[in-house]
């Protein structure tokens, strides 16, 4: 039965008082009455709030306009390094298509060559070999020219594209 009677004496929890203490805290201004911390009450002038708003608007406007212009410098940097990226994807596609008609055909000579039963048939090989691989290089060597022209070609139409809408839009700002 005591145990019952302290319980009940017991004040009311922490919590409450902490609330009610904090509400009270917070409504409380510090230097309610100190003049230095008040502002004082003055009317701005019509033409200098009309300057202002003006002044606002225009930066509102070169900001529209200078992100648009990044905007799509940003897309047009995008495009030409896809541009890039897919002609020397090509050109090492070529290269390695190169490389392994070049490897085969050394081991088709190989393998020829180990047949071979005379050295007048090893000759007439090796002489036949060479020429076949001289012209195959001389082939491709034309196709990587032409492929590294027309990549070069690619990246340069991209940028001067590039370079003739920037200065339009220059011009028009």
């Amino acid at each position: 039965m005591t145990e019952t009677k302290t319980a009940a004496a017991a004040p009311a929890p922490k919590t409450a008082r902490a609330k009610t203490a904090k509400t009270t805290e917070s409504t409380v201004t510090p230097f309610p009455n100190f003049e230095a911390f008040t502002m004082p009450k003055m009317e701005i002038p019509s033409v200098s709030r009309e300057m202002a708003e003006k002044g606002i608007e225009q930066a509102r406007d070169a900001y529209a306009k200078f992100k648009t212009m990044a905007e799509e410098a940003t897309d047009m940097m995008e495009d030409s390094f896809e541009t890039t990226r897919r002609g020397v994807l090509d050109f090492n596609h070529k290269a390695v298509d190169n490389a392994k008609t070049n490897t085969d055909a050394t081991f088709q000579f190989v393998k020829d060559l180990f047949e071979v039963k005379s050295v007048a048939d090893m000759i007439e090989l090796q002489t036949s070999f060479a020429r076949s691989q001289f012209e195959t290089l001389t082939a491709q060597a034309k196709d990587m020219q032409e492929l590294s022209t027309k990549l070069g070609s690619e990246m340069t139409e991209t940028v001067k594209d590039a370079v003739e809408k920037a200065s339009k839009d220059f011009k028009a700002a």
